[in-house]
């Protein structure tokens, strides 16, 4: 039987539990963007991670709140939220745990996939895409039960002034020249070593992007500073960089004053190995599937998405 439509003249307080992972959370956005505007009187409070850090400029959020570390404490956090009387939980992510927090926090309506054994906790179960979909489409799916069409805007993030102008600083203190275009490198990667490319390739990269004219810096979190010295070794020299000095609450700015690091745009290299995809976050074998991934390639498709932002 299909549950009944949820009607949104009736929803004056919404809460939207975001998912767990920063690019996740990125995807999000015009699902978030999309409730939003279709709700522009009710109250709009956020739960996630990356509440904070990632949505600190993004309008329209009443309340962004992160959850604790232990699983206890998020779920008193849920019990607490009852007392705000919400009429909406949008759950994001298909763990039963978020659809429990979602029904402790006694929200009259409940929208989140049927995974995870957890449809009994929620009023409106969608039964998840029998194929692969984009996580952005994932996401505004559940805003059927709203009667809510999700916006084909791709997700961008909002820059605040003194984020941007902090960037700016950040960049020139470490001597990133400003006249030339500039490429941003990612270090580290929260599932595991397996997402990695291997640090000489980097710094190859790096070298021949530099003779190129154009400066790469590495980005990355204090806990990359490991791998950030091991490029700098094989680099055989100094390179620019702001591992450890960057921060999540950063990246809209940085990513702003950058030419290349991903957005519109973006391409995927990928040369499919037998083992794929394996979920792993090391890699038991030989890494493959990163190592087939010559330099010379990911040189020419820096070069010509710099080519298209000049």
């Amino acid at each position: 039987m299909r549950a009944r439509t949820i009607p949104r003249d009736g929803i004056q307080r919404a809460l939207v539990r975001l998912p767990n992972w920063l690019g996740d959370t990125v995807m999000a956005l015009p699902t978030l963007r999309s409730l939003r505007s279709a709700l522009p009187a009710a109250e709009l409070w956020c739960v996630g991670p990356w509440a904070v850090d990632i949505l600190e400029s993004e309008p329209g959020i009443s309340r962004r709140l992160v959850p604790p570390a232990r699983v206890g404490a998020r779920l008193a956090q849920a019990r607490r939220l009852g007392q705000a009387g919400f009429d909406l939980a949008l759950i994001l992510p298909n763990s039963f745990e978020t659809a429990v927090a979602g029904w402790l926090a006694r929200a009259r309506w409940r929208v989140g996939y049927a995974a995870d054994g957890r449809a009994a906790l929620l009023t409106h179960a969608l039964r998840p895409d029998d194929g692969a979909v984009h996580q952005v489409t994932a996401y505004q799916r559940l805003l059927e039960p709203l009667g809510i069409v999700g916006s084909a805007t791709p997700p961008t993030l909002t820059i605040d002034p003194a984020r941007q102008s902090e960037a700016r600083r950040l960049l020139a203190e470490v001597g990133v020249p400003g006249a030339g275009p500039r490429v941003g490198l990612q270090l580290g990667a929260a599932f595991g070593p397996a997402k990695l490319w291997p640090p000489d390739r980097i710094a190859s990269l790096m070298g021949r992007l530099e003779a190129r004219g154009i400066y790469p810096v590495l980005l990355g979190s204090a806990a990359a500073r490991e791998l950030a010295d091991r490029v700098q070794a094989a680099a055989g020299g100094s390179v620019w960089s702001l591992v450890g000095r960057d921060r999540p609450a950063l990246l809209a700015a940085l990513v702003a004053e950058l030419d290349a690091f991903f957005g519109r745009g973006q391409q995927a290299l990928w040369h499919q190995p037998s083992c794929a995809p394996c979920f792993r976050p090391e890699c038991p074998i030989d890494h493959r599937c990163l190592t087939a991934i010559e330099v010379s390639e990911v040189e020419a498709a820096v070069v010509a998405a710099v080519a298209v932002r000049r």
